[in-house]
């Protein structure tokens, strides 16, 4: 036990010294950091328990689990202030860590559809988050920091139709987690998804990889040779994180996601979640394999930016150590996270090209 103890109270006071000692060191903004206001942070998620959203959940799983504190703290609140306040003070503090970004102007909020049983209805019973398109599109309409991306579960009787409505309401993209919405994205059943998502030009957002944050999940359904049917056909198909945990068919899910870029013009990336520990050199080796820099775009994955699982001194081996002090003395989480980025190699365009690919009007944020 004695041991234990003493094992535990290294691993807090430990990583606390190496701070200590590099704080020493000058800081040194990175290079190729993008210039204020230019950034459109794609990739960043709200909870709602229903308490202002109608219909949102968090199932009973994952609010008993020790996770759902840690998620609460990450988004600046607690129970609490979602009890008083209702599900805006979750909303109320992203946008506050927008407004107070240098670099980034607005972000996209995901919606999270559930999963849907064999009548093609939301299968209440299975789905462990379910946040609404009618909540994230009301959000962005009330917040200008925000804009609207949708989520449809493909496999929805009226999918075709939501997929419409999305369009219409002003969403930019459309996102799935295959392994805890349960879709396979090579079935031949979503055809007629794919061909809309192609007449709409919807970008696909899927997240490719292992899902770990989660009570259960069919990590099979992550596996990157599944998007090749959407690429087929012709969508736009952005592979959330890089496909950076797990593994398919004997190899990294990583390793098999790299060789589409060569064959897919429209198969495009984001670097979101890739400061986090459990990642850790995964962006250096994407940016050095030809091809993916062009492909890739910027997302932070909030509210996932918090320590430990997010620190520029993990980085130490990868990156100058100057830049790595800047990053580190950034108070704000969303400025923090592209300068690791920056430190690490990731060219400006990346940063910056974000907007223009989904086709976001960055002035309209005040």
């Amino acid at each position: 036990m004695r041991v234990l103890r003493d094992l535990l109270a290294a691993l807090v006071i430990l990583p606390l010294l190496v701070a200590g000692a590099f704080t020493l060191w000058p800081g040194r903004p990175p290079v190729n950091l993008p210039p204020p206001g230019t950034v459109l942070d794609m990739h960043t998620h709200v909870a709602a328990l229903g308490r202002g959203c109608a219909g949102c959940f968090v199932a009973p799983e994952l609010t008993d689990s020790y996770k759902f504190s840690w998620y609460l703290r990450a988004f600046g609140t607690d129970a609490h202030e979602m009890a008083a306040r209702g599900d805006v003070a979750v909303a109320e503090h992203l946008r506050e860590q927008v407004r107070n970004s240098r670099f980034v102007a607005r972000a996209v909020v995901l919606a999270l559809d559930g999963v849907i049983d064999d009548r093609g209805e939301l299968d209440r019973a299975h789905t462990q988050i379910y946040v609404t398109n009618d909540y994230v599109r009301d959000l962005a309409r009330r917040f200008p920091e925000f804009v609207y991306g949708a989520s449809i579960n493909p496999y929805r009787r009226d999918a075709l139709a939501r997929l419409d409505q999305a369009k219409r309401d002003g969403a930019v993209l459309v996102k799935w987690i295959p392994a805890i919405m349960r879709i396979d994205p090579a079935d031949p059943a979503l055809d007629a998804f794919y061909e809309r998502l192609v007449a709409l030009d919807l970008p696909l957002l899927i997240h490719v990889g292992d899902e770990n944050a989660f009570h259960h999940a069919d990590n099979a359904l992550g596996d990157p040779a599944r998007l090749l049917r959407p690429l087929e056909h012709g969508v736009r198909v952005i592979a959330a994180h890089l496909a950076t945990t797990g593994d398919n068919g004997g190899e990294e899910n990583f390793t098999r996601l790299l060789p589409l870029f060569a064959r897919y013009p429209r198969l495009l990336s984001e670097e979101s979640s890739l400061t986090q520990v459990n990642k850790l050199g995964y962006l250096t080796r994407g940016l050095a394999h030809g091809g993916v820099a062009e492909r890739l775009l910027h997302g932070s994955d909030w509210p996932l930016q918090f320590f430990p699982l997010v620190w520029a001194w993990w980085q130490a081996p990868r990156a100058p150590w100057a830049e790595l002090r800047y990053a580190a003395g950034l108070d704000s989480p969303l400025d923090r996270d592209i300068a690791i980025k920056a430190a690490l190699g990731t060219p400006v365009a990346v940063f910056t090209r974000t907007a223009s690919v989904l086709g976001v009007d960055l002035e309209t944020a005040e």
